[in-house]
């Protein structure tokens, strides 16, 4: 069964898959700064209303599955979350104090779609994504 959330009028069931890119899809998110992004997300995540349900780092792009309210637009909720992380990232890993606001770290626009009923299906997907990645990369080389 799916876990219904509510407040004093509204329940709902409201996943959302995300998928966040660095500037020019450059394969950059490694090692320290895959570990600072994903515990970035995480802190912005803790906000209230907004629930991390799986998330996943790769070298060039990162997946997220959250659970916004209603009353929360996705495209805010979206916005606020690149244009503070994207600071944060600049202060944390690339030791920059001020003026990180017009830095680029994420790419313009996002991929963003409804889960519904196929929550575990998603969650599966984006845990799942670096071995596929791989599995991918190795039949290329395999066709060449």
């Amino acid at each position: 069964m799916r876990d219904w959330q509510s407040q004093s009028h509204v329940r709902w069931y409201g996943k959302y898959h995300m998928v966040f890119v660095p500037k020019y899809r450059r394969r950059v998110i490694d090692g320290q700064l895959r570990r600072s992004i994903g515990r970035i997300i995480r802190e912005l995540c803790q906000q209230p209303g907004v629930e991390l349900v799986e998330g996943h780092a790769m070298p060039d792009h990162v997946h997220v599955c959250l659970s916004i309210p209603p009353q929360c637009s996705v495209a805010n909720t979206v916005g606020m979350r690149k244009g503070t992380s994207a600071i944060r990232i600049h202060r944390a890993c690339l030791g920059r104090e001020r003026n990180c606001t017009g830095l680029p770290c994420w790419a313009r626009g996002s991929c963003v779609s409804t889960v519904g009923l196929d929550a575990q299906v998603i969650r599966a997907y984006i845990r799942n994504q670096e071995q596929e990645e791989q599995r991918q990369e190795e039949l290329q080389l395999k066709g060449l």
